[in-house]
């Protein structure tokens, strides 16, 4: 009986953990469009769309998209992950299947723009498909450095709206991130490139319309704890 109430007074004290549901909602901090060419000098850093696939000359564009995730609490345990985009236009009216891909080296957004498919003339500091930084720093191969394996796959069809990427193996892209395990160069789109005229345009972050903005919305939880009762307060209470 004796040892029942040292067990039962040693819960009494020992810290309860809960945890609070949270959702952050994060607009990308650098988005760009990679454009097959040889040259690596066209791109569309400032622009307000992104565009992925390959278009009707049958030339390749892959589509750059990174957050800033260091908003997240150092307690935070990420429960999901999803990625909105917003498509515009499509080339095709067959649905394509678009992955979701991690990069694995830095890039930058220039002060390149243009509203069409085919882009512009390289800034400095923007990613092209030789250029992880034009004019200075190349990928270690055309057309970008990513994971082999995709993060998520979604559909998208020609029908313009809204898309979502949502997957555990994205989940763990961010608690990587987070964490710092590895490091946050963000995500590439990669359309259907086995046939021409399957592109999709996508608005960017400078899209004049902020609702088609792309968002990532992060749902997480934050431990908390209850305060114990302390030996003070179990006297009184059992006294």
């Amino acid at each position: 009986m004796r040892r029942c109430i040292v067990v039962m007074l040693a819960l009494l004290v020992a810290p309860v953990f809960t945890a609070r549901g949270e959702t952050v909602i994060l607009t990308p901090v650098h988005d760009n469009t990679l454009f097959e060419d040889a040259d690596g000098d066209t791109s569309n850093g400032s622009g307000p769309n992104v565009f992925c696939g390959r278009n009707s000359q049958g030339r390749i564009r892959r589509a750059l998209v990174m957050f800033d995730v260091s908003a997240l609490p150092p307690s935070a345990v990420i429960d999901s992950v999803e990625l909105e985009l917003h498509m515009a236009i499509s080339s095709d009216a067959g649905p394509r299947v678009i992955a979701l891909h991690r990069v694995l080296a830095p890039w930058g957004e220039g002060a390149s723009v243009s509203s069409g498919g085919q882009g512009a003339p390289a800034q400095t500091g923007d990613a092209t498909w030789l250029y992880s930084s034009y004019p200075s720093s190349f990928w270690s191969e055309p057309g970008g450095d990513f994971a082999a394996g995709s993060s998520d796959t979604t559909t998208v069809p020609q029908a313009e709206g809204d898309y979502a990427w949502r997957s555990e193996v994205m989940a763990d892209d961010v608690r990587g991130w987070t964490s710092q395990a590895s490091p946050n160069f963000g995500w590439i789109l990669v359309g259907d490139e086995s046939v021409p005229n399957t592109a999709r345009r996508f608005d960017s972050r400078e899209s004049t319309t902020p609702s088609f903005r792309p968002r990532l919305l992060i749902h997480y939880s934050v431990p908390t704890d209850v305060v114990p009762m302390t030996w003070g307060k179990i006297k009184i209470r059992y006294r």
